[in-house]
């Protein structure tokens, strides 16, 4: 048998009396920016077959609000179909989601890989629905995105900033 804490979860798992518990908790979710090109209602249909190619290009901002312990977070999301023959646009999709967060427990070296992965991870079903309608209603058939890896991308974010603050004679180590 195992020693477990009135959560259930394994003693040694426990928080320590003196570490706060984590809580986060979404106080509300907005669009701040949508749009919806259709190029082909616009020009027409390409000649020939189309084959369409789908590009999404993600990033992420996060501020501190205010108001104590909370903290805004907005998504950007890019969705270019274009067509793979003669890549004539075929639609673009340009949404801005937010969502306000509060947060408590977070050491403040920790809030900021916190809010760019924990949080987007949350708003992301909702981005994903939003930009599936869009394109439907568009007239193409529902793009459902695959998961975002936010982890993945605040990693190349942080290398990024890495590489542009290197001094450009000094050598890769």
């Amino acid at each position: 048998m195992t020693d477990e804490n009135s959560n259930g979860a394994p003693a040694s798992e426990a928080p320590k009396p003196d570490q706060p518990a984590v809580r986060m908790q979404i106080l509300t979710q907005y669009i701040r920016d949508l749009s919806f090109e259709n190029a082909v209602a616009q020009k027409g249909l390409p000649s020939g077959e189309v084959k369409p190619e789908i590009t999404v290009q993600v990033s992420l901002d996060a501020r501190k609000r205010q108001t104590e312990h909370q903290y805004e977070v907005i998504t950007k999301f890019r969705v270019q179909s274009s067509n793979a023959q003669d890549k004539s646009p075929l639609f673009l999709c340009e949404l801005d989601y937010g969502g306000v967060f509060r947060v408590e427990g977070i050491p403040e070296d920790q809030m900021h890989p916190f809010l760019m992965i924990e949080c987007p991870r949350m708003l992301f079903p909702f981005v994903r629905r939003i930009v599936s309608d869009m394109t439907r209603d568009g007239g193409f058939p529902p793009f459902n995105m695959d998961p975002v890896d936010f982890v993945a991308l605040y990693r190349q974010e942080i290398a990024r900033r890495m590489q542009a603050e290197r001094p450009a004679d000094q050598p890769l180590s």
